[in-house]
């Protein structure tokens, strides 16, 4: 079976459909995990992945969307929050990788790799110098591929997921310039 990955800007009428994947990669990710409350997980879903609060993140021009589809069917999508910074960021144009999920039917094939290298991409090409991000202490799969891809933790932050305060890696890596041509 060919996976012919396609990456994609979304756009703003892509609220429902980027909803409904971001729920599902949500779920799939982090919802048998001992550690998260159903209660806490299902109150942060709620807020989060509304179709309301996409449209609203989608239409913010600090934010970046973009869908991994395979045979036009959405693969994955990842979120960029341009300018954004944090304590122990080291960055002059840093940009914030907030989302980066694959669906659980796509895991293995390439879609989080083709994600990440867009990713990358867009951020070199609108000259960002730092791309990071805060990954969960107990998701050591993502925090693996994070640093296969260059990343190296610089500190920690706290993401709230409903009344549970969550501890989470802040990584980040150093971007090239594309050379001009």
């Amino acid at each position: 079976m060919s996976d012919q990955i396609q990456i994609r800007q979304a756009a703003l009428d892509d609220a429902r459909l980027l909803t409904d994947l971001s729920y599902t990669t949500f779920w799939d990710a982090f919802a048998h995990h001992p550690k998260n409350a159903p209660d806490d997980l299902a109150h942060y879903m709620r807020q989060a992945f509304s179709v309301e609060q996409i449209a609203v993140e989608l239409a913010d021009t600090d934010a970046v969307f973009l869908i991994a589809e395979i045979e036009g069917k959405p693969a994955g999508y990842a979120k960029l929050n341009l300018g954004s910074i944090e304590d122990g960021i080291t960055a002059e144009r840093p940009i914030e990788l907030a989302r980066l999920y694959s669906h659980q039917e796509y895991l293995g094939r390439g879609v989080g790799q083709n994600l990440m290298d867009a990713c990358f991409d867009l951020a070199r090409d609108r000259n960002y110098d730092v791309i990071w991000l805060g990954v969960w202490e107990y998701n050591p799969r993502a925090q693996a591929f994070y640093r296969k891809n260059g990343f190296r933790e610089v500190g920690k932050h706290t993401f709230q997921l409903g009344s549970d305060p969550q501890t989470d890696l802040l990584m980040q890596k150093e971007l090239r310039r594309k050379p001009d041509r």
